[in-house]
Order: structure tokens, then sequence, then C-alpha cells
């Protein structure tokens, strides 16, 4: 049986070139995941080594799923593939090679909240103003820079970036920067950035260890290869220098990650590293209509940067999309959470089977206030996650802690919980002993009688509790390890005995991290079951993999760049206006306005049967009603693919919540009196032209008697406005009225629909 006839010809060619630079330019919904798992497979099935076969992604989802298809095909061969995230895979590496460079092999791993936390501390004690060096900032400063290769020394000596930092007044952040880094480095800890600024350093410094993983990883496959960094670009660079075995697979025109580092010219550029480089282009889209199809393909013919193809479906037509105006942003809601109850109901649809799409979280809001009034279950992805939780965290410190003690985040954040006595002054006497004798806070704890002021004798048995443990989980397995730290530090008795609702979900919340231990544990997949791979696991979680209820019948509320790898059925796009989609911060360079460009295209290609778009005319922020204008990226869609829907009615009353219930469907370029832009006269109206204002009709608007229309006549539109008869023609009943409009130009009616209003 040939397992390789369900592909088709141009997946198939991908597949089969299994030697040299392969790039393989997959777009939108053509099957990029199964032909990377069929590449891996077939290289088994040729007599490669497994274990000489590395594939990176970007979630620890899709490289679980990956291997789950990968192991249909080939067996349990599938399990010795070194296969993960850029983070995890190379996490692996460091926990074997991190003594080379100075580090224990048991290094925490820091996430976002204990790097900031670690920069608050610093800001603190360096007496810096925390709005002009605001911890977020900072953060982000430090992790450009080491995305970037740029280490604090080269960040101190590097004219460019001190100028900068000295005209904005933060001309002490190379210091801080230094002074972060030595502070992870004393906790024995590293944060995200770090495990691949880290193992650049280690492949630079250490030939021997180069030398070694470039001749294991014989095979590399890089998924979603325009979302890589410098840093990322160059660790796979150096580990395919000698096999040149490199595939990379991804879409240029769904590279939106630039604010996390991502630079696109690494796809753009490939083949200037690789000149014998085979090229395939995955282009037939399996997912969507037709006709979204070509919506996304007139978007993205816009972009001046771009990896040209030609993206098809052969699914049936489709719906037209449809552009829906709304006068607010919460009437924009209302629209939404209607048209989903509509089609549910007469569809025998799901809730799970539509999800709402924005550029930014605040959007949230007027939609679910929307779908609650209608009773909609809905969820929210890219919220506090289930790991982020305090209480979790809580506990999770508590296994941090035990296995690297000199982690002193995790030493801050449960030294006095549950209450023990040791309050936040004798926490600083330890921090700052720790700092003058060049000591880990735990060291000091170990030595309070000779370190700190009047320190309290449940310093020792905190110090004896933490020893306890480190013993204990060295012959329990994990499970059993996790449930005596979570009962003998006190954590566990100190929320079981909060009977309020939210104790009690706390309570629940710490079961649940127990139970997912049990299962860690349990894993036939995996030979090493001990608690401490079990944390290393939680450390790597990206935000795709944190929910463990993303099949529950809900719709689901996300910002695009969230949406970047799902599909939904019915989509919705929202909030397309100017200096909101495209954002404000975007409209600075041409390359910014790309990405956003991009990141519309990704919007649309979600979705697989149906897609609607919106925008409001008025949307509040900061408190005050603004005026809107449709994006202009609504006028670079082809205008024969659109539905209009401008039928939305205004609120009768300033204040007003309610609206109009009457919406009268209709379509343009039909004979009803329509929008006819698609066709023009004399001149092309462009789509934002349409769009850009609701007319609101006059308080004393009513259709007159048009039998006696002459030309000169000023008259109005209920929907265009006002404008001036220039021309008849035909006979009655089906006399044509030409009319330009103030607003939006010239236009051609049948008068017996027209419903027009003759002014006096």
């Amino acid at each position: 049986m040939d397992y390789l006839a369900g592909l088709n010809k141009e997946q198939r060619a991908a597949v089969e070139q299994t030697e040299g630079p392969v790039m393989i330019i997959a777009g939108a919904g053509s099957g990029k995941t199964r032909v990377i798992t069929f590449r891996v497979a077939h290289l088994i099935r040729k007599g490669v080594d497994s274990f000489n076969i590395l594939v990176l992604t970007f979630t620890n989802k899709a490289a679980k799923e990956m291997r789950e298809r990968i192991n249909s095909l080939v067996g349990t061969e599938a399990k010795n593939i070194w296969m993960g995230t850029f983070h995890s895979v190379f996490a692996k590496i460091l926990r074997v090679e991190a003594d080379k460079i100075g580090y224990p092999n048991n290094f925490t791993i820091y996430d976002t909240d204990d790097s900031k936390s670690v920069i608050r501390a610093i800001l603190k004690e360096m007496n810096l103003d925390d709005k002009l060096y605001n911890p977020n900032f900072v953060y982000n400063r430090i992790s450009a820079a080491k995305n970037n290769l740029i280490g604090w020394q080269e960040y101190q000596n590097n004219p460019q970036i001190q100028a900068d930092d000295f005209s904005s007044g933060r001309g002490h952040l190379g210091k801080v920067y230094e002074t972060y880094a030595a502070r992870c480095y004393r906790a024995g800890a590293m944060d995200f950035d770090d495990l691949l600024f880290k193992t650049n350093e280690l492949l630079k410094l250490h030939p021997d260890v180069l030398n070694k993983y470039q001749h294991k990883f014989k095979y590399l496959m890089v998924d979603e290869y325009q979302d890589t960094n410098f840093s990322q670009y160059l660790i796979v660079k150096k580990l395919a220098a000698v096999s040149e075995n490199i595939c990379v697979v991804g879409d240029d025109a769904q590279s939106i990650y630039a604010f996390r580092g991502a630079n696109i010219q690494n796809i753009l550029n490939f083949e200037k590293d690789y000149p014998d480089l085979k090229v395939f282009k995955l282009e037939q889209n399996y997912r969507s209509t037709q006709n979204i199809v070509n919506v996304a393909n007139s978007i993205i013919a816009n972009n001046k940067e771009q990896l040209k193809k030609n993206v098809f479906s052969e699914k049936e037509t489709g719906d037209k999309i449809k552009v829906v105006r709304a006068f607010s942003d919460n009437e924009e809601g209302k629209i939404v959470a209607e048209d989903i109850m509509q089609f549910r109901s007469t569809k025998g649809l799901k809730w799970n089977d539509f999800a709402i799409l924005y550029r930014t979280n605040a959007q949230s809001r007027s939609m679910e206030e929307a779908l609650r009034k209608l009773n909609i279950p809905y969820k929210i992805y890219g919220g506090l996650s289930f790991y982020q939780r305090k209480e979790i965290k809580d506990l999770i410190a508590y296994f941090r802690l035990t296995f690297n003690p000199n982690d002193e985040e995790a030493l801050k954040r449960v030294i006095n919980y549950p209450k023990r006595g040791i309050g936040d002054t004798t926490v600083d006497r330890i921090i700052v002993a720790a700092d003058k004798h060049q000591l880990t806070p735990f060291e000091v704890i170990l030595n309070a009688g000779q370190y700190v002021e009047k320190a309290p004798a449940s310093l020792h048995n905190f110090a004896t509790m933490i020893q306890s443990f480190q013993v204990i989980t060295k012959n329990l397995p994990a499970y059993d390890a996790a449930l005596h730290i979570a009962q003998h530090s006190g954590l566990l008795k100190d929320l079981y005995e909060d009977k309020s609702v939210e104790g009690l979900n706390r309570y629940e919340n710490i079961q649940e991290l127990l139970n997912g231990i049990k299962e860690f544990s349990e894993r036939e997949d995996i030979e090493e079951k001990g608690l401490d791979v079990f944390m290393q696991d939680v450390a790597l979680l990206t935000n795709d993999d944190n929910d463990k209820n993303k099949d529950a019948d809900t719709v689901s509320l996300m910002t695009i760049h969230s949406s970047k790898g799902l599909e939904f059925p019915y989509v919705y796009v929202v909030g397309l206006e100017e200096n909101l989609f495209p954002s404000q911060m975007s409209l600075n360079s041409r390359s910014d306005l790309e990405e956003e460009r991009r990141l519309f295209y990704v919007a649309v290609t979600r979705a697989e049967h149906k897609l609607s778009i919106s925008y409001a005319t008025s949307r509040f922020k900061f408190g005050t009603l603004i005026s809107c204008e449709p994006s202009r990226f609504l006028d670079e869609i082809d205008p024969k693919y659109l539905e209009l829907d401008f039928t939305a009615k205004p609120a009768p009353s300033v204040g007003s919540s309610s609206y109009a219930d009457e919406r009268t469907a209709w379509s343009r370029g039909n004979n009803s009196g329509g929008d006819s832009f698609s066709k023009p006269k004399p001149q092309p109206v462009k789509t934002t032209q349409v769009l850009a204002k609701a007319h609101v009709p006059s308080p004393d608007f009513k259709p007159s008697d048009t039998s006696n229309l002459q030309v000169g006549m000023e008259v109005e539109h209920e929907r265009f406005g006002f404008g001036k008869v220039i021309s008849l023609e035909g006979n009655k009943p089906d006399i044509k009225a030409t009319i330009f409009f103030k607003e939006i130009g010239q236009k051609q009616l049948l008068l017996k629909f027209a419903k027009l209003h003759i002014k006096n």
C-alpha cells in the first residue's frame, strides 16, 4: 500500500525531497502539518535513525499532534524523534550541558512574572522611577536585546543603544540589564529568552558541543519558520551547517509576531543561505470556501514583501463575505450575537462552531455584553491560564525551591505563605545580607543567626522543611512527592480551611494540579517521570497549551494573534476601523502596515464556511465617544466577493441602548435601489467611500411621491444622504434616476424602490 497516495502532487514532492535544503511555502489550510508528519515518517521508512531527526515547533500542542500522527505511520520509532518547541528542545540540551557555561543542571526557568518581579526589585534598589522605567518596558527591552543576541556587556558598549536610552531619559537601562543577568545567574535561573540566548552562547564558546549536536541532528525540520527570530535562526543555521539537510516550513503571509522579535526576512531570504534550495509551494486550501480564499488573496496581494503564490480552493464557492456597519461598538456586538443565535437555531450548529476575532483584548467587552444578554455561552482565550493562578504558582514555587534552593523568586513567594511569622522586614534583611556577602538568600537562611539580625526561629524551621522536601523527592514518585509537599508546607490545609467560594475553587485547582501530576506519572510516552521533569514541562508550556477545556461548547472570543493555527466554521472579524485595525502604531512604516495586513489575512483564513466582517462608526475610547472610519483594508478587498449590510439603524435617542428591530436585508448591485458601486459610473468608487459615513436620516424623513421628480431637484436617501438629480431615463414604472450624492458620489437608482425624500 502506498502510504503517500493521499497526498496531492506538490505535497508528495515536498515529502519525497529528503536531502539538502528545502523550503515549503504552505498557504493557509494547505495541509502543512500533514506534509511535515509524512516527511518525517518517510525519512524513518527510508532507514534514517529516528534519534537523528530534530523537529522544531512553536507550541507543544503542535509537537504532540505531529508525534501522534507519525506514530500512526511508523509506530514506536516516533518516540525517539527530538521534537518540541525551540525552548523545550534547547532546555533539554542545556540540562545536559549547562555546567559548561556556569549554570547548574537543575536551573530554574523563570516565567514572565518571575522576570518582572526581579526587575521590579532591582528598580526599587536603584531608586529608579518605575513610571519612566516601567517594569514591562524594561523586561521587553532586555528580551529584545537577548533575541538579537545582545548581552549586557554589548548593550552597554553599543553607542547607538546608549544614545537611544539616554535621549529617552533611561540611561540606567544597561546597568539594570547587567544586574538582572547577575541576579538570575546567582539564583541558578534562566528566563525564556535565556534558553535560546544561552544555547547560542554554548554553541559559540564550545565547538565540541556544537560538533556533537551537528552530527546528532542529521535532519532538521522547522515549522512556522516565518515566526523565528534572529536567535532561533542562528541556532538552526549552526546545527544544519554540516549536513545541510534542513527543511523549513511556513507562510510569509502569516508572519504576525514581529512584536515578539520574529523576523520575516528569515523566510524571505532563506535562499541566500542555501543557493541549492528546493522550493515547494502548497497552494491548495482545503479549509475555506472559494470566496473566502479569494478575499484573502485580494488582501495579501497589496503587500510588497512576499513570496508570491497562488492559493486556491476547490471547495464550494460559498456565501459572499458580509461587511456589516454598526453605529457603535455596542451595536456591533448586538448584531454579531443575534447573527450567531440565528445561525445556530436555523442550521442546527453548536456554539463552538463560532469564533469572534478582534485586534485588541479591550474589544471583548461589547461582545461579551451582547452574548450575555442572549444567554450565549462563550469563552475568552488568552486570559489567565491555569498555571498563572496564584494558588498554582504558590505550590509550584515550593516545587521549584525544592529542586533549586537558590531560586530567589520562589523563596520570596513562599517563605511566609502560609504565614509562619517571617515578615517583610526579615526578608529584606535576608536579601541585603545575601548581596553583601555574595551568597544566595537560602544560604543566608541556613546560617540566619550569623547574618540576620533578630532572626526568628521560624527561619530555621523553614530551611529544615525545604531540605526535607529535597530528600523526599529523591525517593518518591512525582505524584507522591507533590502531595507530600502540598500537605507538609501547610498550603493544602490553608486552602481547605477557607470555606468561601473562592477558597473552594482554589482548593479544587490544587487538586486538579495534583491530578495532572498523577496523569503525567502514568504516561507511557516518557521514560523520566520525576517531579523535576514535570516541572520542566510546566515551565515550558506555551499559551496554546495551557487550556484544558478547548472542546467545551462555547463561542470562542480571542485576539487574532491567539487564533493563528485554529479554524472555525463561522468567523466574525470585528472592529475593522482605521487606527484600530490597522492599529495606530502600525502606520509609521510600510513594514509595520504590511504586518497588520498579514494579521488581517490570518483572521480571514480562520473561516471555513462563512465569514463576516464588521466595523462601528463610533466607539468609546478612554471614556470618550469617538467617530471612526472604516479600515483601509476593506478598500483592498475585491468588491465582487462582498455583500454589504448597512441596515442597522441608529439609536432613537441619545443615551438609549435599544435599536430599531427592523433590518431589511438587501444586497448590492440588485434592481431594488441597492448599492451598485461594483460598477461605478463614471469613476470607481472605493469601498471605504461607501462605508465611510453612516448617514443619519433627517427627523422629518419619509419617502416622497417621486412620480413628478425632475432633474435638478434635491433629495435625501435613507443611506446615501443628500444629493441632486442629474438625469432621468426610462418609462414608468421603471424610471431610473442618476443622482449625485455629496458623501459618496454618483448613483443610479430605480425610483420605485429608491424611497427618496424630496427636499422643499
